[in-house]
């Protein structure tokens, strides 16, 4: 399967004529673990830092959150420019560079004096950083593994899950002897990590071995040629002997001769090179961005699903440990909260791959089925008011989320939304939409929590745009519908007309008229 391989160093490119489905790609499944938790891993768990950085800088709930709004912002909005530096420098140096935009980022935000310089450092640099680590990493382990991409990849996106699971209570302690700021520079040092991860991702090559298969028919005429020429050759050996094989060229009828030479050349090897010759040496680029998906109805509405569902996706996690806290529950048993919710995303995620790769089944209609149990979770938090009730929500809530937020983005290559021949341009146009929800989803939370000195308005608003994220995904299935009806009565309009024209025995009255005919010549002879 390997056509080339450098033993001398990891840096060499793999050259296969094959997708491997394993290989080098363990490694780089197990760099993308890493560099899942120490990206959104890292995201998710800077809600431990929201008070320290509201006395710190004596700045409002809303102020604050634009810190991540900012990140997430900038980590999806950002994305074609990661493709376009990708495909022109490789997956490796781009990541690389990613995780020092994050390290710095980090490290420069712990000596901040204000906010602001914190929407800078964090912000944006981080959040750039974030967009250049991730992407690259993405895809290149999809070009890994084909029979088990989906697979592989949800196992290996549960990164972000143990490091919420680790990082909360971790930083949580470690606040407590070093403060906020010191543990911030620990975080970002320790994102350098991602650069080490960025090394291991070894280029891969699909070089496919053209094949040349050979027909029935064409076998048995080889077979023919080469029984003659061996009974010429036994022919040629016997004349000493006056033995005289009636089998040889020479004693062959004239029939048969004519049909050996009116046979000529192999029809299917012929074509075969008349194909790869009309191959042209280099193929278009495809575009980096096709917005004609935008005029699918069904990925529209798909598309406006994910800009309501985003609210949803981070501001729990950003919020659950100041509701504990309004709550009077400790800062320990609240990163405990946080840390249950992370392992139950774990089985969420592995338990939603399970099932959608069971055959049939309408994959669209069960990630509806979660949209609105994870809603539901949302419309909970907010009933919760001691430490168990809240512990209970955040593991419904965290194995809800790990079922949508692990199938939202494959979804897109299902027929019922784009399609695999539109599913890049489909996916860019989707983080380009879930870009805006990501960069106003927090603030709006911050700012109901302001108005109303109440945390659990941050979960209202969020159960309020999923659940208008489950009206949008259950008109996909519809709009696809629509538009096949209005393609059906011009397929059936063409292909009338050609029934009428061509019977069904349009050529069994033709065969039996040759064969009367052969019959009626031969015995007149």
């Amino acid at each position: 399967m390997t056509v080339k391989a450098s033993r001398m160093s990891c840096l060499a490119p793999n050259v296969y004529t094959k997708v491997p489905d394993g290989g080098w790609g363990w490694i780089v499944a197990f760099a993308f673990f890493f560099v899942e938790a120490l990206t959104y891993g890292i995201i998710k768990s800077f809600g431990v830092f929201f008070i320290d950085l509201m006395e710190s800088f004596d700045e409002s709930n809303s102020r604050i959150s634009w810190i991540i709004s900012i990140c997430v912002f900038v980590l999806t909005f950002t994305a074609p420019l990661s493709t376009v530096l990708t495909n022109r420098f490789g997956h490796r140096l781009v990541v690389v560079i990613g995780g020092l935009l994050i390290s710095t980022g980090m490290v420069t935000g712990s000596f901040a004096r204000s906010v602001v310089e914190m929407y800078i450092s964090i912000g944006v640099v981080s959040g750039l950083g974030y967009c250049l680590a991730f992407l690259p990493t993405v895809t290149i382990l999809s070009q890994y593994f084909d029979k088990k991409r989906s697979l592989v990849t949800a196992v290996a996106s549960t990164g972000e899950c143990f490091a919420v699971f680790s990082f909360a209570p971790a930083i949580t302690a470690l606040k407590e002897h070093i403060g906020w700021r010191h543990s911030l520079l620990l975080v970002g040092l320790m994102q350098l990590g991602i650069v080490a991860c960025g090394f291991l991702l070894r280029p891969i090559i699909i070089k496919v071995q053209e094949e040349v298969r050979v027909s029935a028919a064409e076998e048995q005429r080889q077979t023919k040629y080469m029984l003659e020429n061996e009974q010429t050759r036994t022919s040629i050996d016997s004349i000493d002997s006056g033995v005289e094989v009636t089998t040889s060229p020479r004693n062959t009828p004239r029939d048969a001769k004519s049909e050996l030479k009116s046979e000529g050349p192999p029809k299917e090897i012929t074509e075969v090179l008349i194909e790869a010759s009309s191959i042209p040496a280099k193929e278009p680029k495809p575009q980096l961005l096709d917005f004609s998906v935008m005029k699918d109805h069904g990925f529209i509405c798909y598309a406006l699903f994910g800009l309501f569902a985003t609210l949803g996706f981070f501001a729990p996690s950003l919020y659950i440990i100041p509701l504990s806290r309004s709550l009077g529950i400790n800062k320990d048993h609240s990163a405990y909260i946080l840390s249950a919710m992370a392992i139950a995303e774990v089985f969420g995620r592995i338990s939603a791959g399970w099932v959608l790769n069971k055959k049939p089944i309408r994959k669209i209609y069960i990630e509806l089925i979660c949209v609105i149990l994870l809603d539901i979770a949302l419309f909970a938090f907010p009933f919760a008011y001691n430490f168990w009730g809240l512990m209970i929500c955040s593991i419904y809530f965290g194995f809800m989320l790990g079922t949508v937020a692990g199938t939202h983005i494959p979804m897109l290559a299902e027929d019922d939304v784009a399609g695999i021949e539109k599913m890049s341009s489909a996916a860019g146009v989707y983080v380009f939409i879930q870009s805006l929800s990501g960069l106003a989803g927090p603030p709006l939370a911050g700012v109901l929590v302001d108005t109303t000195k109440n945390y659990s308005s941050a979960f209202y608003s969020c159960a309020v745009g999923m659940l208008l994220a489950a009206v949008f995904l259950s008109l996909v299935r519809p709009c696809k519908k629509v538009r096949q009806r209005k393609k059906h009565p011009v397929e059936e309009n063409v292909t009338k007309p050609l029934q009428e024209v061509v019977p069904e025995d349009f050529i069994e009255p033709d065969l039996g008229k040759n064969e009367d005919s052969s019959r009626s010549s031969e015995s007149m002879a």
